[in-house]
């Protein structure tokens, strides 16, 4: 198994190879996985961090892998009416559900319990097979930075 240890920053880098995987496992920084050639890969990378579409890693070789965000079943809800998309995502964010957000439209991993909640405020859900890219949110941020929210852990805020 070759062992992956980094990101790289380069743009303009070709790939040798590529891996392409759902966000639950883009989200792990500890993960045996098989690049698309069929090669196993044992990604060992820092904690905290989630592998985007397009994040470029350096194997233990030197080879360069390009991650791709495969397909999910995803629910998306699509509105023109802005108020109705922030109160979804309120609720949605309230329930620590990862959310993607773009223009006219939300999506998180389908979840039918999460697609009544979101009817019930008067949306509509499809159900698509698209790459899912949540956003990182203020958690990701903090937790980039040691912040730490473990039992026991107090702050004021």
């Amino acid at each position: 198994m070759i062992k992956v240890f980094e990101t790289i920053e380069e743009t303009t880098a070709d790939a040798q190879l590529s891996v392409c995987l759902p966000f639950d496992e883009r989200k792990k920084s500890r993960l045996k996985t098989l690049a698309e050639s069929g090669e196993p890969l044992g990604l060992m990378l820092p904690r905290g961090q989630i592998l985007r579409n397009g994040t470029l890693l350096r194997d233990e070789t030197g080879r360069i892998i390009v991650v791709k965000a495969a397909q999910e079943c995803l629910s998306v809800v699509r509105s023109e009416r802005a108020l109705l998309l922030m109160r979804a995502a309120y609720h949605l964010g309230n329930r620590h559900v990862p959310l993607q957000v773009g223009s006219g439209f939300l999506s998180y991993q389908h979840d039918h319990v999460l697609d009544d909640m979101v009817r019930g405020l008067g949306l509509t859900v499809t159900t698509e097979q698209r790459p899912f890219e949540p956003e990182d949110g203020a958690y990701a941020v903090a937790h980039a930075h040691g912040h730490d929210d473990s039992p026991g852990h107090h702050h004021e805020h």
